[in-house]
């Protein structure tokens, strides 16, 4: 029952005792009695009554245009005389999504576990229920707290269907209602799967949230895995931009047709508020199914790109920035394995995979193996970068004392360097400093060793 409810009913209550009361302050003893008498006849009746009667329940709101709601999958969900509406729509797991089927992602899961790698993107210890793929439609792209969250989406695999389910506000006054509808359900997994959740969704749920922390029940701790960090990782040097729109397009096999752009979101939103009319909304809804589902397909893409990198499918590209993301997490033998597999190929970006194997190979002390790929690189035809000649260099006096060795690597780095710089236009005076003292270092060693 609703707090306008409960007073409505407390004041009918305060004004029988009121009269009551009035009746037993004007009238005699004898009367009193009698009234008294009367009241406990009275209050038992009421009881009895109680005793067999229903509980009052909340009148069920009136829907506008219902009939439009049904046709459209949503139902809706009444808290405190509020409603918000709930759209759900099932899959089964056979279903096609672009490049792969919804039940793919079982045997995604299975093979992270199976690796026995650490990553960020490692579902392994979990089942497929615990991934919640989720995203948000706001009034704005900014954040702050005048930014409302007004569709709260998700996909998620239920026995043998994906379900997705979209948690719409239907009147700004419903919020505290949609949280407790969201809540119920998303508390059942353990970790979200977004789209630069970690930057704009969450952060935007945190913050509505926090508006009306006292009504409703606590957020959970989620894990969190964020593929737009893998996304960009992988092809911001190869697609004109990572937007999930593009990377369905252009790695997915997925391609909307009349889709709403994103960016209309709010401008609908704002129309359905004035008309009511659910058919205003409906484009969105449709977008943000398509963004929840391509998460699912999303994740599985880039779990297979990272635990089976090996395979002819995946571009030297995408496993070149494999082997760096690998590298950056401290897991170099599987950095290395890819690095190599780019090096050996005939593939333009030989050079800098040969570059980064020396590099993991310094780390590991084994300074024959760095100078052995970093010297087969200077023979590589086309630009060399300085860099491949300087590492080489500081092996030669730092790790050989073969300060001749050392000396002539600079200088061939040195004349590189002047190269790039005189196509560039910027040369700069501090590394050219850097340069000569090196070399005038080098100098003085070999001429003492050869005064020795």
């Amino acid at each position: 029952m609703s707090l306008k409810s409960k007073l409505q009913r407390m004041k009918g209550h305060l004004s029988l005792e009121a009269d009551k009361s009035k009746d037993l302050g004007t009238q005699g003893p004898e009367r009193s009695a009698q009234s008294n008498e009367s009241a406990e006849a009275v209050d038992a009746k009421d009881t009895a009554e109680q005793a067999v009667q229903p509980v009052e329940q909340a009148a069920q709101p009136v829907i506008p245009f219902a009939e439009r709601w049904q046709r459209m999958q949503a139902s809706p969900y009444v808290w405190e005389d509020e409603h918000v509406m709930i759209r759900e729509v099932r899959y089964p797991l056979r279903q096609q999504h672009g490049a792969y089927s919804f039940a793919q992602l079982h045997d995604t899961i299975a093979a992270w576990e199976a690796s026995g790698r650490q990553h960020p993107l490692s579902s392994a210890g979990r089942r497929a229920e615990d991934l919640l793929f989720f995203d948000t439609e706001t009034t704005g792209l900014s954040g702050g707290a005048g930014n409302t969250v007004f569709l709260l989406g998700y996909s998620r695999l239920e026995g043998e269907e994906v379900v997705v389910r979209q948690h719409f506000l239907s009147a700004p006054t419903a919020e505290v209602t949609l949280y407790h509808s969201f809540l119920e359900q998303a508390k059942q997994s353990s970790h979200l799967v977004t789209f630069n959740g970690k930057s704009f969704d969450w952060p935007q749920v945190r913050t509505r949230h926090t508006l009306i922390r006292d009504q409703v029940q606590a957020l959970p701790t989620f894990g969190h895995l964020d593929l737009l960090h893998g996304a960009r990782r992988l092809w911001k040097d190869e697609l004109e931009s990572c937007r999930l729109a593009i990377i369905e397009q252009e790695k997915l096999n997925v391609y909307r047709e009349d889709d709403l752009p994103g960016y209309l979101a709010p401008v609908r939103y704002f129309d359905f508020l004035h008309s009511k009319d659910p058919d205003v909304i409906e484009g969105v809804l449709k977008h943000n199914e398509i963004d929840v589902l391509s998460l699912i397909t999303l994740y599985i893409h880039v779990s297979r790109l990272l635990l089976l990198h090996q395979r002819e499918e995946v571009s030297q590209e995408e496993r070149y920035e494999i082997a760096r993301w690998y590298d950056a997490l401290g897991d170099g033998e599987t950095a290395l394995q890819a690095y190599l597999t780019v090096a050996h190929s005939d593939h333009p970006w030989n050079v800098r995979a040969k570059l980064a194997v020396g590099h993991l190979y310094k780390k590991q002390k084994d300074w024959k193996r760095a100078l052995h790929i970093w010297e087969s690189c200077m023979e590589s035809p086309g630009h060399v970068p300085e860099e491949v000649y300087i590492e080489a260099a500081k092996l030669y006096e730092h790790q050989l004392k073969d300060w001749e060795k050392a000396l002539h690597y600079t200088r061939l780095a040195y004349e590189q360097w002047k190269k790039r710089g005189s196509l560039l236009r910027n040369r700069s005076k501090a590394e050219a400093q850097a340069f000569q003292k090196r070399i005038e270092r080098l100098e003085a060693k070999e001429e003492m060793r050869g005064m020795l």
